[in-house]
């Protein structure tokens, strides 16, 4: 037996998917332990082992590969918990982190304060040299101001260094030699180059990558460290690959040389496993855990890669799958303000203490211990059974949010929920129709363990007609990393436009890209058959100021026949993202980029399996009460059992779906029928839905 393994920490439980060569996929579960993620990390393999009926040491011996999207980085970020980091500049150019990209947000609100660079002024140094945008040195670098600039870091205890000078992109020797110099200077210290970390004219997206590379560096290594050494004591001997930040895996080596592409790397997976589960063009993916709620959307079945992620008040730098979250998770705390309304999120109870119904000290009310109350979720069945909830505990929390709405227990749970919903549905509206896309066009696929059961009520109110609620919704982010590709991306700078196109530079600049990605693929071990490649430029019209990204589908060489299918893909582009396009305007063509793919063994396994048919009439396992908002009654709904049932099986809403790991909550009007992978597709027809189901009970007094 040869075992494939994604392992996805979240922000309460930690995730688990194995796949065995048969094609069977099984999910795991295990808390989180913040702040010793590698624990639940060895914890959630040693459940997997216990679950799969094999021992620790058997196991650990069997596994081929794990695949581990990590939130260390970007949890340091977030918290603000990065290390203390130094920046060297040009001389004259000390303030780049400090205009960023020039315009301010919200310039007319004059009690938002200016914030604070990425990088404190007092660690900023700045040193004389330059060169120009042609790769000529028009100064000198002055080495003896390297060198007094990295006493002044040593003497402030920096623990990473960031070295960003104008135009090393064209011509890095300046940078090279600084890094020789802090080496001497500063040994142990890590230091990022921004032509490096990120070969972009753009020197504030340069700048800020590296200073942001350089402020988790030392705590991604170590991260990966304790991993290793964790793994080690448990004897696994077998491929350890981590997910990257544009939707795919990168070997160790890779990471701990460029860690920047750790950060948000889980949510990047469940929109690469819901290319796989659909073959739907336009495909909305909602991930709701313990803490959050991220939201990606995927146009003409290709993900969407965005310059633009933001970091509190500072861009990422580097390119990334675009994935929005805003704090709407099942630990979600709810309460009241002094005006009376209702607030849900965004701190959350996490996994330390979790919600209260969990039983470990929570107090606060949270989205759990609502729908606990709700009648959605079964304490007695919470992880199959394997966590046992305190309804109790629930109703003392959700009662303080009744007493201070004057309302019932039913009903305050009720207003989390739909507050949760509509906290949910704005950031699906966001990443949407602020985007010039109509949402009502698209397929839903639900992941994370909370999802289907707050869907039926976000599809009504989004307009939605389609949705699916994958076998292994739960942990979507980790099915997506069982099935992702290595990958990784290069760029490079070879300026140039359609009134005077430079073929020889931008096809000198792609083989020297090509070579790069070629031989991070043999690195990677990647044999000759499985390696891929995606190329794109980036383009603007002429005096615009910001670039974008467009798909270059031509194989081999550039010839001067292949500039006008160029320009009009970048035409359509252009149009397809702002709705308008100049066809007369000149086309300039900024930097190339360079994806290397290289496809992995066992990829396909999620469609090996093949359900077998359902046999005969549909049957519930039993009925539960469910609060319903417009009778202010509980309904008597049906339970299936996912596990009971086969392909082809019909579950009319309203209804309750089960399985280990997740509940699924469908209304009247959400028809769902499982397909031939295990997959509750759902159709919604609009006459039928928020009908009241006719079995209701009295709420008790």
């Amino acid at each position: 037996m040869s075992y494939q393994v994604c392992i996805d920490i979240g922000g309460t439980f930690t995730d688990c998917l194995v796949s065995d060569p048969d094609g069977g996929i099984s999910i795991f579960k295990s808390p989180t332990t913040p702040g010793e993620f590698e624990k639940g990390f060895i914890n959630v393999l040693h459940v997997a082992a216990e679950g799969l009926g094999r021992s620790p040491g058997q196991f650990f011996s069997e596994i081929e590969m794990i695949v581990h999207g990590s939130t260390v980085s970007t949890n340091a970020l977030v918290e603000r918990k990065t290390v203390k980091v130094g920046l060297l500049l040009n001389e004259g150019h000390r303030d780049i982190l400090v205009l960023r990209e020039g315009p301010r947000k919200g310039a007319f609100q004059w009690k938002i304060d200016y914030p604070e660079p990425y990088v404190p002024i007092h660690l900023t140094h700045t040193v004389p040299g330059r060169i120009d945008a042609r790769g000529r040195e028009l100064t000198p670098l002055d080495e003896t101001a390297v060198r007094a600039a990295a006493a002044k870091l040593a003497e402030s205890k920096v623990e990473a260094v960031a070295v960003g000078l104008l135009w090393s992109v064209v011509n890095p020797v300046h940078e090279l030699r600084v890094r020789e110099i802090l080496a001497e200077e500063m040994p142990g210290v890590p230091v990022t180059l921004s032509h490096e970390i990120n070969p972009m004219p753009r020197e504030y997206k340069r700048v800020i990558a590296a200073a942001i590379d350089a402020s988790i560096s030392p705590i991604v290594r170590r991260y990966i460290e304790d991993l290793k050494t964790a793994l080690d004591a448990q004897g696994y001997g077998g491929e350890l690959l981590l997910a990257n930040c544009v939707g795919g895996m990168m070997p160790l080596p890779e990471m701990l040389r460029k860690p920047i592409y750790s950060v948000m790397s889980g949510p990047t997976l469940a929109p690469m496993a819901a290319l796989a589960l659909s073959d739907a063009p336009d495909i909305i993916v909602g991930d709701m855990g313990g803490t959050t709620f991220d939201v990606s959307a995927l146009r003409d079945h290709q993900i969407i890669v965005t310059p633009d992620s933001m970091i509190h008040d500072d861009n990422l730098g580097i390119p990334k799958v675009d994935v929005r979250s805003v704090g709407a998770g099942g630990g979600s705390i709810a309460s009241v303000d002094a005006g009376g309304l209702l607030h849900v999120g965004p701190h959350s109870a996490g996994a330390r203490p979790g919600p209260a119904c969990y039983g470990h000290g929570g107090t606060e009310p949270t989205v759990t211990d609502a729908n606990v109350i709700l009648g959605i979720v079964d304490p007695d069945y919470f992880l199959g059974g394997k966590m046992q909830l305190d309804r109790a505990a629930a109703e003392r929390a959700v009662g303080k949010i009744a007493t201070a709405l004057g309302v019932s227990l039913q009903e305050a749970a009720y207003s989390i929920y739909t507050t949760s919903n509509h906290n949910m549905v704005a950031a699906i509206e966001e990443i949407t129709v602020r985007e010039g896309i109509n949402p009502r066009d698209s397929y839903f696929v639900c992941g994370g363990g909370a999802t289907a059961i707050h869907i039926a009520e976000m599809v009504d109110i989004l307009g939605l007609t389609r949705y699916m609620i994958p076998r292994f919704m739960a942990g979507l982010s980790a099915f997506g990393g069982l099935i992702s590709d290595i990958r990784r991306e290069e760029a490079a700078v070879a300026l140039t436009s359609d009134a005077a196109f430079d073929f020889d530079a931008v096809n000198t600049t792609l083989d020297a890209l090509k070579a790069q990605g070629s031989a991070f693929l043999e690195d990677a071990g990647v044999p000759e058959e499985a390696r891929g490649f995606e190329i794109a430029f980036m383009g603007r019209y002429e005096y615009q100021s910001f670039e974008i990204e467009v798909p270059l589908t031509i194989d081999g060489p550039l010839t001067p026949e292949h500039l006008p299918e160029m320009v009009e893909a970048f035409h359509r582009m252009h149009e397809r993202i702002y709705s308008i396009r100049t066809d007369g305007d000149t086309v300039e063509f900024t930097s190339w980029k360079l994806r290397a793919i290289g496809h992995r063994p066992g990829q396909d396994m999620w469609s090996r399996f093949s359900l077998p048919a359902q046999q005969g009439e549909t049957r519930a396992k039993g009925h539960r009460g469910v609060y319903s908002e417009q009778t202010r009654q509980i309904e008597q709904l049906p339970v299936y059992d996912l596990s009971d049932l086969g392909a082809g099986a019909a579950l009319p809403g309203p209804c309750l779906v089960e399985a280990p790991t997740f509940t699924a909550y469908l209304k009247a009007g959400h028809d769902g029928v499982l397909d031939a992978q295990g997959n509750l597709c759902v159709t919604v027809d609009a006459t039928r839905a928020g009908a009241i189901a006719v079995t209701t009970a009295q709420i008790p007094a």
